[in-house]
């Protein structure tokens, strides 16, 4: 069974092809021709073709049009639902910034340690 992206891709745009036979503008829409195609390969090979295809084939045979597509394809795809990125990130970025803290106070606590293991070593030299 072909999908319809590979039918798509199958017959490749013929306004392409065309523009690369144009003088004026060969190594332009060459290699922005070889850009697209490279991104399509890209897109083919990790299977998001094939995951749009069925979303789109998905909501296309729903009988009834969801009010809002783009949460319809979200759901299909298995995005989370209710989920609050901007306190993610903020809780994220109060993490990292502890992290750092506690980085720093390490490496200080590290010389501290360090310095009077070399204090000891010359009072028992002594």
């Amino acid at each position: 069974m072909t999908t319809y992206a590979q039918q798509a891709n199958s017959g490749k745009d013929s306004s392409m092809s065309n523009s690369n036979n144009n003088n004026s503008s060969n190594a332009n829409s060459s290699s922005d021709y070889s850009k697209k195609d490279e991104f399509r390969r890209y897109l083919e090979k990790t299977g998001v073709l094939d995951a749009l295809t069925k979303v789109l084939v998905g909501l296309y045979e729903e009988p009834e049009r969801p009010v809002n597509a783009i949460d319809y394809i979200k759901r299909y795809i298995g995005a989370p639902q209710n989920v609050d990125v901007e306190g993610l990130k903020r809780e994220n970025d109060q993490l990292r910034a502890e992290l750092e803290k506690l980085k720093k106070g390490s490496h200080s606590n590290q010389k501290s340690k360090g310095n009077n293991n070399q204090n000891n070593s010359n009072v028992a030299s002594s």
